[in-house]
């Protein structure tokens, strides 16, 4: 056994690890709200120092306006009308929002980590983890660059693949944070503590969650939420009508937005039942972790008819995708639960 560090200050790095979670579930929500206002391709230009600074005058706003008429998302969301100021305006402000915070994020993460480092402070074997962490949070950004670009050229809105592998990595280090933050508490209680390692049945649960989010993201990226807003049938009809089969099952299943729809809604159903199961095989090691997914399982159900039914309403989707990202923080509680549990002994 490796003697102790002296300097080692595991529960403070949790605790804030488990506030730079926080910003990345708030940027979630911002992301959430960005795609659904059409607010996404309203800045065309990355800029990651000089961006910060939003237009102070009158002049910046026509120029930066001037850059989203020439994109081919403002010539079919604006119509014949056209857009006024104030209407670029509000998309505006939704975008540089989500931009800013994830500038916020990353000098979260990136200051208080080169402190730790120079204080000695990290736990041993925990610098590589920190440093990938903050390595995800790069990779976040320069995927959401990516994503706008797909936007801006040829399309009126950006890829659903790219949008889905955008809000994944974001998922991903979410529920990486928490893992993490997880195991330097349990290092608090006992300094002998190895990092937890995932079980296979939770990697399951995981797989499948994340599968089902990504489908959502699809149905948000393709538009295809409205197409049907009835409920358990999707127009009058089970499997709905309008599925183009014409370039064959694996582009119909990637690309068509009927189908999408459908798979999500019923792919969900094959997720709650393993939550479940999840949760009734955490009930005897934390009561509280198996009531937080159930209950949030219900909600999650509840608020994508709701949001279905609607017709789409802002609040309805914004709320849903937010309560996805708890149920990923729930279950990634509950993975690691389940995994220190199983753990054999030093």
């Amino acid at each position: 056994m490796e003697p102790p560090q002296p300097l080692a200050r595991p529960a403070a790095i949790a605790k804030w690890l488990f506030v730079v979670a926080g910003l990345v579930f708030a940027m979630v929500i911002i992301g959430g709200i960005t795609r659904l206002t059409e607010s996404g391709l309203s800045i065309t230009e990355w800029k990651p120092v000089s961006g910060a600074i939003p237009p102070l005058n009158a002049a910046d706003w026509a120029q930066a306006f001037d850059l989203y008429k020439a994109t081919p998302q403002y010539r079919e969301v604006s119509g014949p009308a056209g857009m006024s100021l104030g209407q670029f305006q509000f998309i505006f402000f939704w975008e540089w929002v989500h931009r800013q915070l994830g500038r916020i994020i990353g000098l979260a993460f990136a200051i208080p980590l080169l402190w730790f480092a120079v204080r000695r402070f990290i736990p041993r074997g925990y610098a590589w983890r920190l440093v990938a962490l903050l390595m995800l949070g790069g990779a976040q950004g320069a995927l959401g660059w990516f994503m706008v670009q797909s936007g801006l050229a040829g399309r009126t809105e950006v890829s659903h693949l790219r949008l889905s592998a955008h809000l994944l990595l974001a998922l991903f280090t979410f529920g990486a944070l928490i893992w993490t933050a997880l195991d330097l508490r349990a290092l608090v209680r006992d300094p002998d503590a190895r990092p937890a390692r995932l079980r296979p049945f939770a990697a399951l649960v995981l797989a499948a969650l994340g599968l089902q989010l990504m489908l959502g993201a699809w149905v948000a990226g393709l538009r295809a939420g409205p197409i049907a807003n009835t409920w358990p049938l999707m127009n009058d009809r089970l499997l709905p009508a309008g599925i183009d089969w014409s370039h064959g099952i694996g582009f119909a299943i990637t690309h068509d937005p009927y189908l999408i729809h459908f798979v999500h809604r019923w792919w969900a159903w094959a997720v709650v039942i393993l939550l479940v199961l999840f949760a009734r095989r955490l009930k005897p090691l934390d009561r509280r972790v198996s009531i937080a997914i159930h209950s949030t399982i219900g909600l999650q159900i509840v608020l994508g008819i709701a949001t279905v039914m609607s017709g789409v309403a802002l609040w309805l989707a914004i709320l849903h995708q937010a309560i996805g990202a708890i149920l990923v923080a729930a279950a990634a509680r509950g993975a690691h639960l389940l995994s220190r549990a199983n753990q054999p002994p030093i």
